[in-house]
């Protein structure tokens, strides 16, 4: 299909604009209904990986609940609670365990920087917490062997509560007070706000605003409750070749019989809250593929349409082109060039209303938006096969009619 034969049919378009720019607009909804549906939901499966990554795609996540004073007493009788033997005792059965790492909250009575008196909260963790977590030290260093040996009074803080504590000073070197006990800050971790609270009901984007020391030194030099779980999350890294869910039900059980079946853990599986949340994305994918296929067909209709009344209008000069020699073939281009001419049209301002919708729809919704060179080709290619397809019948239709009866028509 030539430039020249491309020309004409938006010459032959532009003469008849209003019926023109109606038709379009069903291809315009359509390709901007799939484009908004593919951004949104690459955004959202690019969202699901970050958010999980916090909790880490291969762990294993048990944490101890919160349960009242009374009950609590009741429990110890038969469980005494998370603790640093469950970790080993996992590391030692789970299947494709490699690493544990364990999680103590230290209940914060005050936390002070000069005159600055903060809320906060704050952990005692082991070193392989920041690896488990995928933390990444922005400032200074993480907790290194000796830190746990010597019981040294040193901390590294999230970055927005270095920012609360600090401002736009370097925290590293400086000490904060924690209850009763002075810390050194010897690191300050990379800022990665979630932008939401939580994944699948799992809380998350909070170590931006916590305080963690080493594991030794929190339990050395913070006081605990006698009725306190030792431990109030157990991260067990997987090497990646056991599957999480069978993993995860040698956990289960293996927790259940320590603790003498009582109901004071729970667990967490990142990569089944991963599934989870990409099952709900894709009965929303079938959903929006479902209106944007419907828009898409009315579009098609509609281009049918015009060029069947173009023929209808055309007699004449279709008629006269084929008594001056023209082929059916060339008949047949004439008219699926201007099919083309609107497919392609309607998919390109498609693509700009769809990347619009998108970015609408993410502010109002608080979703993200990705964009993929093969989605937006898809998009792009289905709009203007369908534009085509629907375009060759009357395109057929017209290099049938017949040349006499075509110039005595009124037409």
């Amino acid at each position: 299909m030539n430039l020249a034969l491309l020309m004409e049919a938006i010459v032959e378009l532009k003469r008849r604009k209003l019926r023109t720019g109606l038709t379009l607009l069903g291809m315009i909804f359509g390709v901007a209904a799939i484009v908004a549906m593919l951004a949104v939901g690459e955004g959202s499966k690019r969202e699901a990986l970050r958010l999980v990554a916090e909790l880490g795609l291969n762990n294993l996540i048990v944490e101890s609940k919160n349960i009242v004073p009374d009950k609590l007493k009741e429990i110890r009788t038969r469980s005494l609670g998370l603790s640093a033997a469950d970790a080993n005792a996992a590391l030692a059965v789970v299947p494709g365990a490699v690493s544990v790492s364990l999680k103590k909250e230290i209940k914060v009575d005050q936390l002070i920087y000069g005159v600055n008196i903060v809320p906060g909260r704050a952990f005692a963790v082991s070193p392989a917490y920041a690896e488990h977590g995928g933390l990444e030290v922005q400032r200074g260093r993480w907790f290194v062997a000796e830190d746990s040996a010597t019981l040294a009074p040193v901390c590294v803080i999230g970055a927005r509560l270095a920012k609360t504590l600090f401002g736009d000073q370097n925290p590293v070197g400086e000490r904060v007070k924690l209850n009763h006990t002075w810390l050194e800050v010897v690191g300050v971790l990379l800022d990665r706000s979630a932008g939401k609270s939580e994944f699948e009901g799992v809380k998350l984007g909070l170590d931006d605003e916590r305080l963690f020391v080493p594991w030794e030194t929190g339990r050395a030099r913070f006081f605990f409750t006698m009725l306190e779980d030792e431990v109030d999350g157990i991260s067990i890294r997987l090497d990646g070749k056991v599957a999480p869910d069978s993993a995860s039900r040698v956990l289960q059980t293996l927790v259940a019989q320590r603790h003498a079946g009582a109901d004071d853990t729970n667990l967490i599986v990142p990569m089944g809250l991963y599934r989870q949340n990409q099952q709900t994305q894709r009965i929303f994918t079938i959903v929006m593929s479902s209106i944007a296929a419907v828009s898409l067909l009315v579009g098609g209709i509609g281009i049918m349409n015009i060029m069947l009344a173009n023929v209808l209008e055309r007699r004449r000069e279709i008629g006269l082109k084929r008594a001056l020699g023209a082929r059916r073939r060339d008949v047949v281009d004439q008219f699926l060039a201007e099919a083309l001419v609107i497919a392609v049209t309607g998919a390109l301002l498609g693509v700009v209303l769809g990347a619009a919708a998108a970015y609408t729809i993410a502010s109002l919704a608080g979703w993200s938006v990705a964009w993929s060179p093969v989605s937006l080709l898809f998009a792009v290619s289905a709009c203007i096969a369908v534009g085509l397809a629907f375009g060759v019948f009357p395109a057929r239709q017209a290099s049938t009619l017949d040349p006499i009866a075509a110039l005595r028509s009124d037409g």
